[in-house]
């Protein structure tokens, strides 16, 4: 009697933003952390875990930094596509349309957003464990704990929200190959995460309690406090 093969896990990548908040020249995935770009910070973290299979590293068309990093022999695992688009999910679209041949229809896919770099290897396991047999897949998230207000144009408040039920997407986002697919293809290039084009489809991603840690670089102040963040985990070492 023949077995069926386990589903692998395989991790994408998006990195063809210009990530403009940041107020710098290079898009932040380049910028320097500890002496290294941001981008083979958060790369370490899925080659140096034995359960991820590949990672496939969407970079934009006209992206002129990559090349001189010389980090295309990082690891074995690593492909880099230069399939980016113009939005966050037709980037991630043709990312999956790239590895087609890698991947079997229901190996988990993991989207990371490149400029996550402090994801850390017991959070990055805690999530394949709670979602490698669910039915929909679903997403590390910390519930909402500060108050949330409500602003008009000139920033002045109109209300205070119910925080109750809500919570922060982060990254990786955990969905087959063949579900995340079929609901990019039908979102048409909209949606800000995966969850949602999955949401869209009438499923329920479940939501995985991720780590302040895993913070997304998005302004200046974001960089220094990954700085402290790696740096203590290098103490730590």
């Amino acid at each position: 009697m023949l077995e069926c093969a386990m589903p692998n896990f395989h991790v994408l990548i998006p990195a063809a933003g210009s990530g403009s908040r940041m107020g710098a020249e290079t898009p932040k995935q380049y910028l320097s952390l500890l002496g290294k770009p941001l981008i083979a910070h958060t790369l370490a973290i899925f080659t140096a875990h034995p359960q991820i299979s590949s990672i496939t590293l969407v970079l934009g068309v006209q992206d002129t930094w990559w090349e001189a990093l010389h980090l295309d022999d990082a690891s074995p695992k690593l492909h880099v596509e230069r399939h980016g688009g113009e939005t966050r999910a037709t980037t991630v679209l043709n990312g999956l349309l790239a590895m087609q041949q890698r991947v079997r229809t229901d190996d988990w896919i993991l989207v990371h957003d490149a400029a996550r770099p402090c994801l850390s290897a017991d959070l990055l396991q805690h999530l394949l464990d709670c979602l490698h047999d669910d039915t929909v897949g679903g997403l590390l998230a910390i519930p909402l704990a500060d108050t949330l207000k409500r602003a008009d144009y000139e920033q002045r408040v109109t209300n205070t929200e119910q925080r109750d039920g809500l919570w922060l997407a982060q990254t990786p986002q955990m969905f087959r190959y063949g579900l995340l697919s079929r609901a990019l293809a039908a979102a048409g290039g909209k949606p800000t995460d995966e969850a949602q084009a999955v949401e869209a489809l009438g499923l329920k991603p479940k939501l995985v309690p991720g780590e302040l840690r895993n913070l997304k670089i998005t302004y200046a102040h974001d960089l220094a406090l990954a700085e402290a963040i790696l740096g203590a985990d290098r103490k730590k070492d």
